[in-house]
């Protein structure tokens, strides 16, 4: 199993960024696939989940501004990122399963 996360980088306040989660192993269609994040010194936050049959969830502090998608043909994932605050700063993880993690793609909002 490989998850690998792309797309982080520096934007200002109110923009945008997608990020993408490339899945081998196994199947995001038949998968729970979330994304989840670490801000500087403190703990990990569920964001947004994808379940198997497309049902999404989102924790209150992105809801509205993030979408989680997935690409079954492509076995891929996707977090679309909008209107960014500074305090959406922090390593962005992909996870799979609820066991599977990649490295993580960094964002940071600043002006």
């Amino acid at each position: 199993v490989e998850i690998v996360e792309s797309g982080g980088g520096l934007v200002q306040p109110g923009g945008s960024l997608k990020l993408s989660c490339a899945v081998s192993g196994f199947p995001v269609s038949s998968s729970s696939m979330s994304w989840d994040r670490q801000a500087p010194g403190q703990g990990r936050e569920l964001i947004a989940t994808v379940s198997p049959k497309g049902i999404t969830s989102y924790a209150d502090s992105v809801k509205g501004r993030f979408t989680i998608s997935r690409d079954n043909a492509k076995n891929m994932v996707y977090l679309q990122m909008n209107n960014l605050k500074p305090e959406d700063t922090a390593d962005y993880y992909c996870l799979g399963r609820g066991i599977y993690w990649g490295q993580g793609t960094q964002v940071t909002v600043s002006s």
